[in-house]
């Protein structure tokens, strides 16, 4: 496939790995996997997780890529069924090719079935969950913090209170006691601190998914420290085997959350960037 003369190239990579990643991508997109996640990614951050809807444009922008790509990917802490709904993939024409793959990897919903395949919870989730009120409520001074309920995970949002970051902060050792006792682990991110599973990481569901599909480049886009875990992958993808798998790192949110940005290829200001970028790809290809 070769790219249209008058479509711009998207922005390039500034590493030597990220270029190489790019070019095996526009070489043979039909061998390369893209995934991307959710929240910060491809729906804009909001106070409240329940209003997030993927960026305007996001469908149309994978609807054009999906065709061209062997698979994409949605990689999201969320539930499969909540990212779907609220990225608005079902039943649109183009998406036979994506899957997302939710709870870290833990649940899967298929364009093509329109359903989602998901393991019993942990028994561990409905413990922490009858014990997070009580707990929250020895923290008077953190008030606006609030509980996300997330089926497989629970998350404690901080953005709402009087000081975020110091609400954050203080709870990150109770909540973390709380999730150890259950069997849990603490996975922290951007004013949230989720309550989950070990096991479950994005890392993980990646690498599943590559060699499921047979990848041979990867592209995957990302926005907090959840994310790390998926670029962890992709740079060990990039050594295995005796050429290694391509692969393409984006930073979502530019330089907002330092430990995923200084080992990103490629930083891009937002999801509305994120978009653009997928756009031009597909018109590319």
């Amino acid at each position: 496939m070769g790219s249209h003369p008058h479509t711009p190239p998207p922005p390039a990579p500034t590493t030597p790995a990220g270029q190489e990643g790019l070019a095996a991508l526009l070489a043979r997109p039909d061998r390369a996997v893209i995934a991307l996640d959710f929240d910060g990614t491809l729906a804009d951050i909001v106070p409240d997780p329940e209003q997030a809807r993927a960026h305007t444009g996001t469908v149309e922008a994978l609807a054009a890529l999906a065709p061209k790509v062997a698979s994409i990917a949605v990689i999201t802490g969320r539930p499969a069924g909540v990212a779907v709904r609220y990225g608005g993939f079902a039943g649109v024409a183009g998406l036979d090719h994506l899957v997302v793959l939710g709870h870290y990897g833990a649940e899967r919903w298929d364009a093509v079935t329109g359903t989602v395949r998901a393991p019993a919870p942990h028994p561990g989730v409905a413990a922490v969950r009858a014990e997070l009120p009580g707990v929250l409520d020895r923290f008077d001074s953190w008030r606006g913090t609030w509980i996300e309920e997330k089926g497989q995970a629970l998350a404690v949002h901080t953005r709402r209170a009087e000081d975020p970051q110091a609400a954050f902060e203080a709870l990150r050792g109770p909540l973390g006691e709380l999730a150890a006792r259950h069997g849990l682990i603490v996975e922290p991110g951007r004013l949230v601190l989720e309550l989950r599973p070990a096991g479950m990481d994005k890392g993980v569901a990646l690498t599943q998914y590559v060699r499921e599909t047979g990848a041979e480049s990867v592209l995957y886009a990302g926005d907090d420290l959840g994310d790390l875990a998926a670029f962890a992958a992709v740079e060990k993808l990039r050594t295995e085997g005796p050429d290694g798998t391509p692969g393409l790192l984006i930073c979502s949110g530019g330089a907002e959350v330092p430990e995923l940005a200084e080992r990103a290829d490629l930083l891009l200001p937002g999801p509305g960037a994120v978009v653009e970028f997928l756009s031009v790809l597909a018109q590319r290809l």
